[in-house]
């Protein structure tokens, strides 16, 4: 602990707010509330934690508060500051899993879809579905009980649609909007439950059209009923009140947590969300923090009721969300709590050896490096190579891992400007420069370890880049390669060493992957470069043919095999102008005129 959080930790307030935890380059890297900062803040400071939550410790070098007068506000606050600052601790809700949901629309003549994007409009939203089969087969379910508008656009005629009877034919006749909000306000009452009416109904007409003879009618209503009961009753009732409700459950061990939300439309029980991240606080604020995020997005929105299990704040979370909210003490609501606890708990232990596998490869492997070389853990590296064909196209690239993984938002391409061909030195002298001028004017986060694919002269190179004319201090590493071209050796220090790592240990493992992926990146823009250089090299010498019209010809004819045998006509099709047309074919006819025999 330094001397300015010590400082801090003396001077902080009795009182609910919020606190930003801050590494090293002031970037916020978690964001929590607390009813009383005093405590929470003191707490990360003081005792035992386990594994991870001593890993936040570690990075954090300052802290921030921001006093609020409720709790509630203080909740409403960490949830803006987590969209603010998107800390890397924080619980985010990155899977971006949307649901299906059936939509009447708001139009004069409305019509009913299957979308997954939730908007803020005056459209009539049911759902979620489980999938987006159920969603499909439940509107066509609706397509044929009610004449409601089918097409997108409305056409001149009447369709097939008017002629079956599912539609009103809006295109051609008059329909009032009371027919609409008649027809409209059924669909709604029978998405939310009313369908048992609907079958009752249909059942009578069935009846009185076999006492009638009608027998072709009786078997459509037959049909409509067996409709109903295949896509609406497929399911097991769970409530019989018919109320849509999201139950929440969760599970905490070892530093992780598990929350399940079980979707209960309609009375049944459709689909759950399985969400699984670290937790550093309290699991009871942590589910409140995950309600908030849950809500926040569009794709979720807010049921009738909302059911918690026991100990959290329902005061807050009925403040937050403007809905009913409850606790059950028994009973069948109490039995859906219980059962998302106990699905959250097994798939919290089904996760742990994953976890603690992608772990070790990762965050585990950035431990082993910096135990390896004796510095602080590099949870960002950065790495660059150069790529070439005999110093045609020079290139060279960056990757950057975060936390073992690759961060591939801040790869960069960079094409050498004023290195010569061969100079792999003068390469790498400028591309350093250039990323890390460009850090320092951006603000951007500096790396924890720089990895040059190559040996102790590279390694030099970009010393004197970064620490002579930039005054940065980095650990900068060499990856040297053996006989075939695999990882063999890494290279540390001033004068480099070599840093004796086991072939199986993770750390080698991901210097491994690292080499692999910038060695990759570079090579795939290098041939990018040089296969784009070929294509404008032969089409270089067309007359009055610019660089957009060598675009144009490349994308009509897909390679310049075909534009240099193409005649006139096709020349003129592909766009181009008669008489450019004519100086194009006339061009390559010429040069694909066979060389005379030599006289003797």
């Amino acid at each position: 602990m330094n001397e300015l959080i010590q400082n801090k930790l003396a001077i902080l307030p009795d009182m609910p707010g919020c606190y930003m935890m801050k590494d090293r380059q002031g970037t916020v890297i978690y964001v929590g509330k607390a009813k009383v900062l005093k405590n929470r803040v003191r707490s990360y400071f003081t005792g035992s934690h386990d594994a991870k939550t001593q890993r936040l410790v570690t990075e954090i070098e300052d802290f921030e508060t921001i006093i609020t007068s409720s709790d509630i506000e203080a909740l409403i606050l960490e949830l803006n500051l987590i969209k603010q600052y998107d800390p890397k601790y924080n619980i985010m809700l990155k899977d971006d899993k949307t649901y299906p949901y059936l939509k009447l629309t708001a139009e004069r003549h409305p019509k009913l879809i299957v979308t997954r994007i939730v908007k803020k409009d005056k459209g009539r939203y049911f759902g979620p579905y489980p999938n987006v089969t159920a969603a499909t087969e439940t509107k066509k379910l609706l397509d044929r009980l009610y004449p409601y508008r089918k097409c997108h656009t409305l056409p001149d005629r009447v369709c097939l649609y008017y002629h079956l009877g599912q539609c009103l034919a809006p295109c051609v006749y008059d329909v009032s909007k009371e027919t609409y909000k008649e027809m409209t306000d059924d669909i709604a009452r029978f998405l939310n439950g009313g369908y048992k009416s609907m079958k009752k109904e249909l059942t009578q007409k069935m009846n009185d059209a076999a006492e009638s003879l009608e027998f072709e009618r009786a078997t459509e209503y037959r049909d409509q009923i067996s409709n109903i009961e295949t896509v609406m009753e497929k399911q097991t009732m769970t409530m019989h009140d018919f109320k849509d409700r999201d139950i929440f459950g969760y599970a905490v061990e070892k530093g992780w947590m598990c929350v399940q939300v079980f979707f209960v439309r309609q009375g049944k029980l459709i689909e759950r969300d399985v969400s699984l991240f670290p937790v550093y606080r309290d699991p009871e604020e942590e589910l409140l923090t995950f309600i908030g995020q849950f809500y926040s997005k569009l794709s979720h929105i807010k049921p009738s009721e909302v059911l918690l299990p026991p100990g959290i704040d329902q005061e807050i979370v009925e403040q937050l969300l403007d809905i009913h909210v409850y606790i059950p003490q028994r009973g069948k609501k109490k039995d859906l709590v219980q059962l998302a606890n106990k699905n959250a708990s097994i798939s919290l232990k089904q996760k742990f050896q994953l976890i603690d596998r992608q772990e070790e490869r990762t965050i585990g492997a950035c431990e082993e490096l910096s135990d390896a070389m004796n510095i602080s853990i590099p949870l960002r590296i950065e790495a660059f190579d150069n790529s070439h064909t005999h110093g045609v196209e020079p290139v060279s690239a960056m990757v950057s891992f975060v936390d073992g993984k690759p961060n591939r938002k801040d790869y960069r391409k960079y094409k050498t400007k004023t290195a010569a061909a061969h100079d792999d030195y003068g390469a790498m002298r400028e591309v350093i420069r250039r990323r890390y001028t460009r850090v320092l004017k951006d603000n951007l986060p500096l790396p924890d370890l720089i990895v040059i694919d190559g040996g102790k002269g590279q390694m030099g190179i970009a010393r004197e880049v970064v620490e002579d004319e930039l005054g940065l201090s980095i650990p900068i590493a060499g990856l040297a390669k053996d006989d075939k071209h695999q990882t063999a050796q890494l290279l540390y220090g001033s004068p480099p060493e070599l840093i004796p790592l086991k072939r199986s240990s993770e750390a080698f493992y991901l210097l491994q992957r690292i080499q692999d992926e910038v060695h990759r990146f570079a090579i795939t823009f290098h041939r990018q470069r040089r296969d784009t250089g070929s294509l404008v090299s032969a089409l270089d010498g067309l007359p009055g043919v610019g660089p957009k019209r060598k675009q144009k010809l490349l994308k009509h004819f897909g390679s310049v095999k075909k534009i240099k045998v193409a005649s006139k006509e096709q020349l003129i099709e592909a766009g181009l102008p008669a008489a450019v047309a004519e100086s194009v074919a006339e061009y390559f006819a010429e040069k694909n005129k066979p060389a005379e025999p030599a006289s003797d």
